[in-house]
């Protein structure tokens, strides 16, 4: 589906498009219009210090010009799934927080409390091993179990 797009360029015009979201939903639902200019402006900035750090030869250009090996995806994922617990934890944080505070307005870190559970509950069933693969298992090599 991607492959039209050069992998240099995919994860910065990502990040310029999700910038270009947040810029039109501010200038819609705010006041304050101009300021979608100025959120328009920095993510177009950070898109291009992403396409520029793409270009270099280093782990961290590898790994946003789509171009990663097996070692630097696997530290992507684990960054990846620090950053998801670190999310967890500060829904956890500010649902409590809110809850002694302002009990009406807890649900919102309600809701990234369930939708994070639910993400974590459906990779376990998505990239875990599944029952079926343990009852093929009887302990012998799969040449062994080939011949019988």
């Amino acid at each position: 589906m991607m492959s039209f797009i050069p992998p240099r360029l995919r994860k910065p015009l990502g990040r310029a498009l999700a910038g270009t979201f947040v810029a039109a939903a501010w200038a819609i639902g705010s006041p304050h219009w101009w300021l979608a200019i100025v959120i328009e402006i920095v993510s177009l900035g950070y898109a291009v210090g992403w396409y520029v750090s793409a270009g270099e030869d280093t782990d961290e250009g590898a790994l946003v010009g789509s171009r990663a090996d097996e070692r630097q995806m696997i530290v992507g994922q684990r960054a990846m799934a620090l950053a998801g617990k670190f999310a967890l934890v500060s829904a956890y944080i500010g649902f409590v927080i809110a809850l002694a505070l302002k009990p009406a307005e807890s649900w919102q870190f309600g809701v990234v409390l369930v939708v994070g559970g639910f993400g974590y509950l459906f990779g376990l069933s998505q990239y875990g091993q599944s029952d079926s693969a343990n009852d093929t298992d009887d302990g012998l090599p799969a040449s062994s179990r080939a011949g019988s």
